[in-house]
């Protein structure tokens, strides 16, 4: 969806005949339109991923009109405010004018008047969100090269992927192997969307007892239970306006499931010992390396939470499905390690790319950091593997390790099928039999 066809107008009228024939007007005209009766109720609807604008009766009841823009104001400067003013009230209109006001409507006005105003809004609207988009992206490429690092056309792929949702309200499931930099990816897309500037929060459900883990995601008030002394906010009300990341959440307890999927379906959750209901705006971010589709077949996962989160799925290569970037993955946390040692870098030779090249990296991206910690430090490269052992593999045996490795990968992609692997790896089918031999696979 795009943002244009995001934009929306909120009314703010407490005279429930006056609202509705604001919004009876702009739905004629097409334009999408939600009617609230007071300032608090509007605050609700306004969060990080508003794209509309908001009109406004200068006098409500609690809060009054021009407190409420400098409510909103206050949240995103660019947000158009538009607000209505009483017959004859010049003052006031002027002062809201000058306090940030998109433009003011004065009652009693005509429908062509709201739709009018509310079109040139509108249009402001859009164009500022664009610019800003674009300015994301533009900032967001450029620094999403230097964090994941690589030149694969997997690796490519990903960051495209990356940028093309981050500044979005959609859940994601990240899937991938131990090691491949999934709560990476989460930062990433939190960073580089408009919810940045509030909480990104990260949760292991795989490293908490089950009998501390409603109280750590929801929170409790005190007394809630023994030992709850005092109120504690949880994860999910912490990362309100932000992001909530849930690692290993296959890991998390059917029957919280069970909560967390209310709390995504209605925006609120209660604390543990409390009756009151909080309104609740987080971005869902969920990781996993296991097949959460599999799992709800077996019933040890709900399958109506996996839809909720499955909107957009990231799926991270391992290591070995992108060996070509192992020479600058390795460069880079051996520089950050010579730097945190205050050590200079030593120079990584053909025999040590050899055995890098060669390794199944079954820890993934995770170990060959490791990896680049010890040799840093002036160790091998390998556990177990002084110098004098057994020597490292010619440059010509890396090359066989690594070309075996691929043909195997590829063959196992297309169970076993030569000739589709023949097309993915662009080889000659004669080519691929005389390797296949070659290598026993």
């Amino acid at each position: 969806m795009t943002e244009e066809e995001l934009l929306s107008v909120l009314i703010v009228e407490d005279d429930p005949t006056v609202r509705l024939g604001c919004e009876q007007a702009l739905q004629l005209e097409d334009i999408p339109v939600i009617g609230v009766d007071s300032a608090e109720a509007a605050l609700k609807h306004v969060g990080p991923d508003f794209a509309g604008i908001v009109i406004s009766d200068i006098h409500l009841p609690g809060m009054d009109g021009m407190a409420l823009m400098r409510r909103l104001k206050e949240q995103e400067r660019a947000l158009p405010v538009v607000l209505i003013t009483g017959h004859g009230d010049v003052t006031l209109a002027v002062q809201a004018m000058k306090d940030g006001a998109y433009d003011f409507v004065e009652k009693p006005f005509s429908p062509e008047r709201l739709v009018d105003v509310a079109r040139r809004a509108l249009e402001q609207r859009r164009l500022t969100l664009e610019v800003a988009a674009l300015q994301r992206q533009l900032h967001g490429r450029t620094a999403l090269e230097q964090r994941l690092i690589g030149r694969s056309p997997a690796i490519q792929q990903l960051r495209q992927l990356i940028m093309n949702v981050a500044d979005t309200s959609a859940n994601v499931l990240i899937h991938g192997e131990t090691g491949t930099g999934k709560e990476l990816v989460a930062s990433c897309l939190h960073e580089y969307s408009r919810r940045n500037a509030h909480n990104f929060v990260a949760l292991n459900c795989g490293g908490l007892p089950e009998n501390l883990f409603e109280s750590e995601i929801f929170g409790h008030e005190a007394n809630a239970f023994t030992g709850a002394g005092k109120r504690r906010i949880g994860k999910i009300e912490h990362a309100n306006k932000g992001t909530l990341f849930l690692d290993e959440v296959e890991t998390m307890p059917i029957n919280l499931q069970i909560k967390l999927l209310r709390v995504l379906q209605e925006h609120k959750l209660e604390r543990l010992g409390s009756n009151q209901l909080l309104d609740v705006d987080c971005r869902l971010i969920a990781a996993t390396k296991e097949d959460l589709e599999l799992l709800g077949q077996q019933g040890r996962f709900r399958s109506d939470l996996y839809y909720r989160l499955n909107v957009v799925t990231l799926e991270l290569p391992p290591l070995r499905e992108r060996r070509e970037d192992i020479p600058l993955l390795f460069e880079s946390f051996l520089q950050q390690a010579a730097l945190r040692y205050g050590r200079e870098a030593p120079e990584a030779d053909r025999q040590t790319l050899s055995r890098l090249m060669a390794h199944d990296w079954p820890g993934n991206v995770r170990e060959l950091r490791n990896v680049a910690e010890r040799f840093a430090l002036g160790l091998p490269v390998f556990k177990g593997a002084a110098s004098g052992d057994t020597p490292p593999p010619s440059l010509a045996e890396a090359v066989e390790a690594f070309e075996k490795a691929m043909i195997a990968e590829v063959m196992r992609r297309h169970d076993g099928n030569l000739s589709q692997t023949s097309v993915a790896l662009n080889m000659p089918k004669t080519t691929l039999y005389d390797k296949v031999k070659k290598y026993g696979l």
